[in-house]
């Protein structure tokens, strides 16, 4: 297989928890506890940086790492690693209406989005590429969200995937930016809509 097509299907993969989430809310289907989601979030997390410190500081030479890593990652905090903390952002800091469309942006809109542009890194996507990732996370956040939010976070989230801001020669990866993004971004259009900041905002215990 293509390596960007199973760093696409890797990536695609982390919407299982979040699903796992969304399923559990039906009546006939045993319920997933949003802690308990949390929980995996902080734990994949941790297991991530702690993988990530070995490689670069002491030696882990694994195909997989090969495979699904960029050349541009060697020498630096890898995707996936981003991705673990991106999605936990917005999993401990949010209720599950916030997160789960933006963990959905990240995990299927993103890879979407990457295989319309051929996994080419560029400042800014096509139009085309920036059109469907938005569509994607409309799509995801409607369910979710009250229309303007909805729309806010796709706009954010569309932004995030597609510009890429360069600090001291260091490209922002948009597997941090996305969930992020569209969370907060989510969030800050739910209060200043009227809703309390206690039901939008929640602590991890």
């Amino acid at each position: 297989m293509d390596d960007e097509v199973a760093r696409r299907l890797v990536h695609a993969s982390g919407a299982i928890l979040p699903t796992a989430w969304v399923v559990g809310q039906l009546d006939a289907v045993p319920e997933l506890p949003w802690q308990v989601v949390r929980y995996v979030l902080v734990l994949a997390t941790v297991s991530a940086l702690t993988l990530e410190v070995i490689r670069l500081f002491v030696g882990l030479d694994w195909a997989i790492f090969e495979k699904l890593t960029r050349e541009y990652e060697q020498e630096n905090l890898a995707g996936y690693a981003l991705y673990m903390f991106g999605g936990t952002f917005a999993g401990l800091l949010f209720v599950p209406e916030v997160a789960v469309p933006a963990m959905y942006m990240l995990t299927i809109g993103d890879p979407i989005s990457g295989l319309l542009g051929s996994g080419e890194l560029r400042r800014v996507k096509p139009l085309r590429v920036l059109g469907t990732m938005f569509a994607v996370s409309l799509t995801f956040a409607v369910p979710f969200l009250p229309i303007a939010a909805a729309v806010a976070a796709a706009v954010a989230a569309t932004l995030a995937d597609g510009v890429k801001p360069v600090v001291a020669t260091y490209v922002i990866d948009d597997n941090l930016t996305i969930p992020i993004l569209a969370s907060a971004t989510a969030a800050a259009v739910l209060v200043a809509t009227g809703e309390p900041v206690d039901a939008v905002v929640t602590g991890f215990v």
